[in-house]
């Protein structure tokens, strides 16, 4: 057996609480991607997914430019790279630097999982050379960088120095750049050989190293990026997208890697590769019955932690790994969704008062007075108000919820908890007997 599957299997199985680990993301990801390749075959090719690579260099084309200060929405990328329409007012450059970036992103993903019989290894040089070429080629056409040099262009190493980046790094003398980029290619064919806990970290530190290198007249951050996704993909982990609300985490994590720490940009990356993972590829690889991390459940609709409550409480068909993580298929997700609360307006008038109340949560007439009043007392302000308006109804107490806590000798904390898991018991009961009478399901007993 690998060591390094013992090492992963470990940190797995260990408790944690709060934020997790480093060492703890990093054995996400790799449990996720060999669920990915022992149960579904891997991340699918270009040809088999067209619709899932397509909204992932959408999503990267769209915030991997707004890192650099491109201006464009994502409704406008969607529109420019969909209907090829160029709306919003935006400058030219704009637009062509989106779809340079697009059509670069778009080429990288298919190579890195069908790639051409003339490359070989882990990563060439020519790979690097035809993706930064595919990526500025649009912009340079019309607007080519300052300093420009006819032996400078697209996928053309630079000939002469540049001034330092923003965060004051100055990058190599153009004279060293060929014989570090041999360097830097030596280093990535060692990837194949780092155990699964230490790869992402050997990842995040060759980005760094490109940046630093600086081996292109302009447009080495987008390229340094589309280089990274190449070697990801390549090795069977999704496309690390990092957003523009990310920008100066993303910064500051490429400054400790230039000082010697890559770990920060490793977690960067991992959290991003994940996100990608459970956000666009388990969702649409995974048939409707398939088991798969309630995160690749998860929409705008219902939350990855809502999901893992409602499993918790046997509300959502789950099964809990020897991983500690919950799984679910599409079909259980969208049934839970389906018997959620949704407000139905005014109720009816036999659930009125106390004693109503009691009975919508199956309570018995005579705990009225005792269950509902305690519910109640440890409800927030805008809670409480939510159910008096509801029910009519008026408490005869009305302390806080602090006050309730000291009452009954728990913390606030619990009150809170206890608060929570009633009203979501309470409005589930109600929802479910507001449809039994509509529709002739059995009634609860």
């Amino acid at each position: 057996m690998d060591p390094g599957d013992d090492a992963l299997r470990h940190e797995l199985l260990q408790p944690h609480r709060g934020r997790p680990s480093r060492e703890r993301i990093f054995a996400q990801l790799e449990a996720g991607v060999t669920e990915l390749r022992s149960k579904m075959g891997g991340l699918p090719s270009p040809d088999e997914a067209d619709g899932i690579w397509g909204d992932i260099w959408r999503q990267e084309a769209h915030n991997s430019t707004a890192l650099e200060g491109n201006t464009l929405a994502l409704r406008e990328v969607d529109v420019l790279l969909g209907l090829g329409k160029a709306v919003g007012g935006k400058t030219l450059r704009e637009y062509l630097e989106v779809r340079g970036y697009a059509d670069a992103a778009e080429w990288t993903y298919r190579q890195a999982r069908q790639p051409d019989e003339q490359y070989s290894g882990i990563v060439s040089l020519q790979e690097v050379r035809e993706l930064h070429h595919r990526l500025v080629t649009p912009v340079w056409n019309v607007s080519p960088p300052d300093g420009f040099t006819p032996d400078e262009g697209p996928g053309a190493f630079r000939r002469h120095e540049i001034a330092p980046l923003a965060s004051g790094l100055r990058p190599l003398s153009w004279t060293d750049v060929h014989a570090q980029m041999t360097d830097w290619l030596e280093h990535a064919q060692r990837l194949t050989a780092c155990q699964p806990l230490e790869r992402l970290t050997a990842i995040a530190d060759l980005h760094a190293e490109f940046e630093r290198i600086h081996p292109f007249l302009d447009g080495n951050g987008r390229a340094g990026r589309l280089v990274t996704n190449l070697l990801l993909v390549r090795l069977g982990y999704p496309p690390a997208v990092i957003y523009r609300t990310q920008r100066d985490r993303y910064i500051t994590c490429l400054g400790r890697a230039d000082a010697g720490d890559p770990g920060p940009l490793a977690e960067l990356l991992a959290r991003s590769a994940t996100d990608t993972l459970h956000r666009f590829i388990m969702p649409a690889v995974a048939g409707p019955y398939r088991q798969v991390p309630l995160a690749a459940l998860a929409d705008e609709d219902v939350t990855a932690r809502a999901l893992r409550n409602a499993a918790e409480r046997g509300r959502l068909k789950a099964t809990r790994g020897a991983d500690g993580q919950w799984r679910s298929s599409r079909r259980a997700a969208t049934e839970y969704k389906r018997s959620r609360y949704r407000r139905a307006g005014p109720p009816p008038t036999d659930l009125s008062g106390w004693e109503g109340l009691a009975r919508s949560i199956g309570e018995p007439p005579s705990s009225a007075g005792k269950v509902l009043p305690g519910l109640v007392e440890v409800l927030s302000p805008r809670h409480r108000r939510m159910l008096q308006l509801s029910f009519g109804l008026t408490p005869t107490r009305r302390e806080d919820v602090a006050a309730t806590a000291r009452r009954f000798g728990i913390t606030e904390a619990r009150a809170n908890h206890i608060v929570a898991e009633g009203l979501v018991i309470l409005r589930e009961r109600m929802e479910y007997r507001r449809l039994a009478a509509t529709s002739g399901l059995p009634r609860p007993p």
